[in-house]
């Protein structure tokens, strides 16, 4: 048996030790495994060195490691690839050339590690009639198929970190902070963030804000003679009727996401009249080793991987449904968004401890 193993989108913390369990569990199993540099480029772009050889040397000491040894890309999508002609960006189709060089390489099956994106584009080489095993991967935790995804924890964990620390300056020279924290379209790191740091408004793109009852929660704060506040927003979170917050697009067709706090901070402090300022975390969420949860979870998804493949269950996807590791249809897990439910126990948490959701 000769696996392929690679990670795509954005990086998240664990993709380390998912890349260790896939490759030990394999080994003692008596296969081989080949990496894929930087999504599937390393068998476009960086052909033949581009699939480098996976050993136990090669993942010695890695689990704890944030980043990825392979690297990964966002906008290496195979069927929409960027091509240069005549001096312009176009996008064409090349998966045949990636089924192509995967059988060069004597490939018996694919261990996608990814997101959303990732996975749909690993759902249409399976369609194409290549073996694929999923493991879900992204930060913002937004896959419905699987309970929590490796990444998620460690960028909650250093959001919250982030919002303790502004808690003092907030303090000391009487602010309202605005952060904004990733998330795109779903608001589980701004809630579970902004509940755990004690942030006095958190806003998520599930429920629509209106910025008058923000304002007027920061008011009554103030009243009360707590002069500073701590607002968190989604990157996603949007006005009543508005539309989110965006720096533009990529290739003329991805939204990029980013924007919010810049235009609460700027409106709460004309409303308010309060000094206010913001802060956007962005990478910071991304960087990092994974916590000991997203380590242990991330090493489970490695070695669950594995047993799909032994037990030829190409096509499916590796979910934490506690307490198991169970397999599920590629197709079912990317049908459709996990949003924060609002009758979700963190919102009701964060209504109870009279945190401003906007609504």
């Amino acid at each position: 048996m000769h696996l392929l193993v690679n990670t795509g989108g954005g990086d998240a913390p664990g993709l380390n030790a998912v890349i260790r369990g896939v490759v030990l569990s394999a080994i003692r199993r008596g296969w081989h495994v080949s990496g894929i540099r930087r999504g599937y480029n390393g068998l476009l772009e960086e052909w033949p060195h581009g699939v480098i050889k996976l050993g136990r040397e090669h993942v010695r000491g890695i689990a704890h490691v944030g980043g990825t040894i392979l690297g990964t890309v966002n906008k290496g999508n195979p069927f929409e690839y960027p091509v240069k002609e005549n001096g312009k960006v176009v996008l064409k189709d090349v998966s045949d050339l990636v089924l192509a060089r995967m059988r060069e390489v004597n490939a018996d099956g694919l261990i996608a590690i990814g997101g959303d994106g990732s996975l749909r584009i690993a759902q249409k080489f399976i369609d194409k009639g290549m073996k694929v095993i999923g493991v879900p991967k992204t930060i913002d935790n937004d896959l419905s198929a699987t309970q929590v995804t490796f990444g998620f924890d460690s960028a909650v964990s250093v959001a919250t970190d982030a919002i303790d620390r502004l808690h003092s300056t907030a303090e000391s020279h009487q602010r309202v902070m605005v952060v904004e924290v990733m998330g795109r379209y779903a608001g589980w790191i701004a809630l579970n963030a902004g509940v755990s740091g004690g942030a006095n408004v958190v806003l998520i793109p599930e429920i629509e804000f209106d910025i008058e009852k923000v304002c007027a929660s920061i008011k009554r704060r103030y009243e009360t003679g707590r002069c500073f506040a701590i607002v968190v927003a989604a990157e996603g979170a949007k006005p009543k009727g508005g539309q989110m917050a965006i720096k533009g697009t990529e290739l003329g067709r991805e939204v990029r996401l980013g924007g919010i706090a810049e235009q609460l901070a700027a409106q709460i402090g004309e409303r308010t009249g309060f000094e206010t300022r913001s802060l956007v975390l962005g990478h910071l969420q991304r960087g990092g080793g994974p916590t000991t949860f997203d380590r242990l979870l991330a090493l489970r998804f490695g070695c669950a991987a594995a047993r799909l493949v032994e037990q030829g269950r190409w096509g499916h996807m590796v979910a934490w449904q506690p307490p198991s590791m169970v397999a599920v249809p590629i197709k079912e897990a990317i049908s459709k968004m996990k949003d924060v439910p609002l009758d979700h126990d963190t919102v009701l948490a964060a209504r109870d401890l009279g945190v401003c959701l906007g609504d």
